[in-house]
């Protein structure tokens, strides 16, 4: 810790502002929320989108003597923040799975020894033993939680590493606790606050109202959908633009067109390349009319003031999604337009989403089974539990975050069950070895004759080294490491596998299941609701901003003036679906009685049939190769639902 480093007591939060960030003044709610944190209280702070949350910890940072750690899942608002910063001789690094080891070491010496202010780490960092140990031994004064909705199992995005981060805080002596979220309802608030034993008054909500946003909702076909984008897109003054969609090939589809009529539009999606998805987005950046047709992997963490247009080609999933989204466009204070192109032909897909996530019993109990007879350490590979017991891995990965907050397990830091090294320059295995003297030499012989030698790299599995060379898995682990941080070896890891210890003796297989079934139901069921919300607000008969500001808890008393309501006076009407969607015909039929023959485990269950039928893969589907059936996806228009009730 340095010592040396400013009190909170030293300068007042407004001399910070002005010397360090070049601010004349605070925004709503940011002074509330550093004062009570530099007053020793742990804080909530909702804010808008662009409304100015990350520097209520970059500032009380500069004033507290130890470090902030940063908890975000986005690598590229870490980048961004960090560049920021540096750029103000702010001292700040982060830990994330791009760093080389160099620079990982780097950033962990500098929250230990006091030369950094501000660490930046994503929420699975905190499954590593070895890094919660180092956490112990510093000084935390600011433990700052980004996208904090995500901890709430009723949010709406809601990410299972989050939601171990209260217990974390609470093992590694942080002095105070900062959460931060652009889209909390009052339940999602009232769960930070109790996890995180937040006093209600320092629970910050500045307000979700936006007077220079057009907020328009306009029900359309799909047949109609594309024409009335590029008529809005002609007819309107130029301006930097994000359109959204739900899938990667909507986006891919969209951009195509557009460009084809003069628009400068791309798409932007997480099934493109880092190379390609950079360019898009600096040049977007840097564009004062550019388009961008983007699924949600677009514009988190981005900071661009002068967005003129979010449209929303297919429907958001949830209220606090399209708040989101909508919050990126006139953060420069200027009149800007966000609309909804809302067709009810969108609403299959989104429910099948849902649905699909949602495992079923028999894979559940399965897997209960499974890790209870595994003893009490063991080691999984994710991937292989996935594909065992047919659960989607976001799917998995939840459920074993249940099985931890239940108290059924205690996960540890992940091991790798494959090692690749290669010589480094002119070292040979003959060199290496001469550089360590005595036992550690002959290790190092040992390593480079038990691995298997590829074309460039040796490989090896260092707990059958271990057997093979009669030593602790750890000292083969820490031999190739220390090779590595010597130069000696350019060493790489793969098949991660998830490390697990059992709590309690004995367990109720049974019991143990059905509350992991009840609470995924929920979160289905949560899912399905938030998407008819999104559909009550079109069709409103009433302000629509207001409604909308009401679901997060403000409450206004006139009407905003400038959603689609207030300007037509009329409640909006959807048109009924394109397609009717008929049973499965007795060919039909005929075919998934056959197939449920040869794959009696892909699909033994309707709920398995249903996601063939409406195109939602799983690892059994996969594995199985019944993706390129064509009887897969054969009624993705359908309500997930519907197709489950025929069967």
């Amino acid at each position: 810790m340095n010592e040396n480093a400013p009190t909170a007591k030293s300068r007042s939060p407004r001399q910070w502002l002005k010397e360090r960030f070049g601010f004349e003044a605070f925004r709503p709610g940011q002074e509330a929320v550093i004062t009570a944190l530099l007053e020793g209280h742990s804080a909530l702070a909702i804010f808008p989108t662009g409304s100015g949350k990350s520097l209520c910890y970059q500032l009380p940072a500069l004033a507290f003597p130890g470090v902030t750690i940063v908890v975000s899942p986005l690598i590229a608002l870490m980048k961004d923040q960090i560049d920021f910063l540096t750029r103000r001789g702010i001292p700040a690094a982060r830990l994330d799975s791009s760093l080389t080891r160099e620079e990982a070491q780097a950033a962990e010496q500098g929250a230990q020894d006091g030369s950094l202010k501000l660490l930046y780490v994503s929420p699975e960092r905190f499954n590593n033993e070895r890094f919660l140990g180092m956490l112990k031994r510093i000084r935390i004064s600011l433990f700052a939680i980004d996208e904090a909705h995500c901890i709430s199992e009723w949010g709406h995005n809601f990410r299972p590493d989050y939601l171990k981060l209260a217990e974390t805080a609470r093992e590694v002596g942080v002095e105070r606790v900062l959460c931060l979220t652009a889209t909390a309802t009052a339940k999602v608030a009232a769960d930070i606050c109790k996890a995180f034993a937040i006093a209600p008054e320092n629970a910050i909500v500045t307000g979700f109202y936006r007077p220079n946003l057009l907020l328009a909702t306009t029900p359309v076909t799909s047949e109609r959908r594309i024409e009335l984008l590029l008529s809005r897109l002609a007819k309107r003054p130029p301006g930097t633009t994000i359109v959204y969609v739900t899938l990667q090939k909507t986006a891919e589809q969209i951009a195509r067109l557009l460009s084809e009529r003069g628009f400068p539009a791309e798409a932007y999606h997480a099934g493109m390349d880092t190379e390609a998805r950079t360019r898009i987005q600096e040049a977007w950046m840097a564009s004062d009319a550019g388009i961008v047709v983007a699924t949600i992997a677009f514009g988190m963490g981005i900071d661009k003031a002068n967005v003129r247009y979010v449209y929303h080609y297919n429907i958001p999933k949830s209220l606090e999604s399209h708040s989101q989204e909508i919050g990126r466009a006139g953060r420069d204070g200027q009149n800007s337009t966000v609309e909804m192109l809302c067709s009810p032909d969108d609403i299959p897909t989104l429910e099948n989403f849902a649905y699909g996530d949602t495992p079923i019993p028999a894979a559940v109990r399965n897997m209960v089974d499974d890790l209870l007879s595994r003893g009490e350490h063991f080691d999984i590979s994710l991937y292989e539990l996935s594909q065992k017991h047919d659960l989607r891995p976001l799917v998995l990965r939840t459920a074993l975050t249940y099985l931890e907050l239940i108290g059924v397990l205690k996960q540890g830091t992940p091991r790798y069950a494959g090692y690749e090294f290669r010589p480094v320059g002119e070292h040979s295995a003959a060199s290496i070895a001469a550089i360590f003297p005595g036992s550690a030499g002959e290790l190092v012989q040992g390593l480079f004759q038990v691995a298997k030698m590829g074309r460039i790299w040796r490989s090896l599995n260092p707990d059958d080294a271990a057997e093979t060379l009669q030593q602790d898995r750890g000292r083969i682990v820490r031999a190739l490491e220390v090779m590595e941080q010597r130069g000696c070896i350019e060493l790489r890891v793969s098949d991660a596998r998830q490390v697990y210890h059992r709590l309690r003796p004995t367990e109720d297989a049974s019991t143990l299941s059905e509350e992991l079934m009840e609470r995924f139901s929920l979160r289905e069921s949560g899912e399905i609701a938030r998407l008819q919300q999104v559909l009550d607000l079109v069709t409103l008969d009433d302000c629509q901003v207001n409604a909308l500001c009401a679901y997060f808890g403000e409450v206004r008393d006139m009407p905003c003036g400038h959603c689609t309501f207030c300007k037509t006076g009329r409640q909006q009407i959807l048109p009924p679906l394109s397609a009717t969607v008929t049973p499965p015909n007795a060919e039909i039929q005929t075919q998934i009685t056959e197939l449920r023959r040869q794959y009696p485990e892909a699909l033994g269950h309707p709920r398995q049939i249903a996601r063939l039928l409406c195109g939602l893969s799983s690892p059994a589907l996969t594995r199985n190769k019944l993706t390129k059936n064509p009887l897969f996806g054969a009624y993705e228009d359908a309500p997930f639902a519907t197709v489950l009730e025929w069967l």
